[in-house]
């Protein structure tokens, strides 16, 4: 009788026990799955961590060294030419090399800066080959004394550069768009010795409204690591020191946001005058050589006519004068007018130095007309003018508080936030694309106006 009951009883408690341990089973199987799942995703974190990290220390070295190779290049054919004037008479022989260059290896279509844009659109493909073309012929450029800036060059060879790791090393279309950006931070630093503006510009530059954070970790790691090589090898960052600060008030901010306006406004017209003497040259000096020839003769006659050499170059050294207070006052007027002779014609360099030179020495001139700090207004001038022919206030602001320091920051952020607003839709790159209004908070996703 004993032996029944116990059986009976065995039988009545296995089938619980059976179930708890179902239960048991269960959560051990869920606690498995989840600890799995976030294993999972802690190690394609700490993989991508490691080969972001990886990537930028070779683009950091790689781009950084070549673009710290090409600002000591830089340095010595403006040096070179200071001191033999002369050689601005065989500005017409250096514009045919760089034709007879790029037709040499049949690269005759140069978007420039645009074409690393359209890179990272999946527009467009950067062919390795533009890196040494555009290093030897932004050189020429500069030894003659074309008026061109050199960030150009360094945004395309950064971008060359980036694009052929990427081949080298077998990334998707998307990783190797920012190893484009992370080469365009670098070279952008190595520059200009300006790291926190040259990560953001990378991100900043292709999608105003929308920036590529997935880029952020390479492109701030790359441009620590080349502005910090470039300093190595013995390129000074740049820096300036504004005179007279004032204390901000209502007359002073309002001085300051007409200047900013006005900025804005003439970034609107250098990008105008960018792109139709460009047009203007292609409709009627269809043949390249005659088309650099024409333009460098033009150049030479309005140097001689205005007995200065200001203009040729990138003329950083007249920024610094505007910087401290003195500046002609038809000097951003003609820097436009050389500038645009010099790239449209065929010259290689860039716009961006040039837009500092036109925005400071307004600034400086139109700071003595209306009595506010003219060092001041060069400054502002400069960062604004900037704002307006890129779309950049992130940038702009990164540059101001890199170049200039933090004491003037609410002068810096009336005059970006001015001009971003008054330049609209132009700017320098046509392959830029505005995500969303400048105006309202609603998506257009347009490209800049040529």
């Amino acid at each position: 009788m004993k032996l029944k009951e116990q059986e009976i009883e065995n039988q009545i408690e296995n089938p619980v026990k059976s179930q708890k341990e179902k239960q048991s089973d269960k959560i051990t199987i869920k606690i498995h799955r989840i600890m799995k799942f976030y294993a999972r995703h802690i190690y394609e974190q700490f993989f991508s961590l490691l080969k972001w990290l990886l990537f930028a220390i070779i683009a950091g070295v790689g781009v950084g060294g070549v673009s710290s190779a090409f600002a000591i290049a830089m340095n010595v054919a403006t040096e070179y030419r200071s001191s033999h004037l002369w050689v601005f008479c065989f500005l017409p022989i250096g514009g045919l090399v760089i034709v007879a260059m790029y037709s040499a290896f049949h690269y005759k279509n140069d978007k420039g800066t645009n074409l690393v844009l359209s890179m990272i659109h999946a527009k467009a493909d950067i062919p390795f080959k533009m890196a040494p073309l555009i290093f030897m012929a932004t050189t020429i450029t500069h030894f003659f004394g074309g008026s061109a800036g050199r960030e150009g060059a360094a945004l395309q060879l950064g971008g060359s550069i980036g694009n052929q790791l990427g081949r080298w090393f077998h990334l998707d279309e998307q990783d190797k768009h920012v190893l484009v950006m992370c080469g365009m931070s670098a070279a952008f630093a190595a520059l200009f010795g300006t790291p926190m503006a040259a990560a953001i510009f990378a991100m900043e530059v292709v999608s105003v409204g929308v920036m590529y954070y997935a880029a952020l970790l390479p492109c701030v790691f790359s441009s620590i690591i080349a502005s910090r090589l470039s300093i190595s090898m013995g390129i000074d960052p740049e820096a300036f020191h504004i005179v007279d600060i004032p204390e901000l008030h209502i007359v002073t901010g309002s001085k300051m946001m007409v200047i900013a306006a006005i900025c804005g406004v003439l970034s609107i017209v250098f990008c105008i005058l960018l792109h139709t003497t460009g047009d203007l040259f292609r409709k009627y000096l269809k043949n390249p050589y005659i088309r650099i020839v024409a333009a460098s003769f033009i150049i030479m006659m309005l140097t001689f006519i205005l007995w200065t050499d200001d203009y040729m170059g990138a003329g950083i050294n007249v920024i610094e004068r505007a910087i401290e207070g003195e500046a002609d006052a038809s000097s951003f007027f003609w820097k436009m007018i050389f500038t645009a002779l010099t790239i449209e014609a065929g010259f290689k360099g860039g716009e961006i130095v040039p837009s500092f030179f036109i925005g400071a020495t307004f600034g400086c001139a139109f700071g003595h007309l209306i009595g506010l700090s003219p060092s001041l207004c060069g400054a502002t001038g400069m960062i604004a003018m900037f704002c307006g022919v890129t779309n950049c206030p992130i940038t702009s602001m990164m540059i101001a508080f890199e170049l200039f320091g933090f004491e003037a920051v609410p002068y810096f952020l009336i005059a970006i936030s001015i001009s971003f607003v008054t330049s609209g839709y132009y700017g320098l790159y046509h392959d830029q694309t505005i995500v969303y209004s400048k105006y309202k908070a609603k998506f257009v996703n347009r490209n800049t106006v040529m």
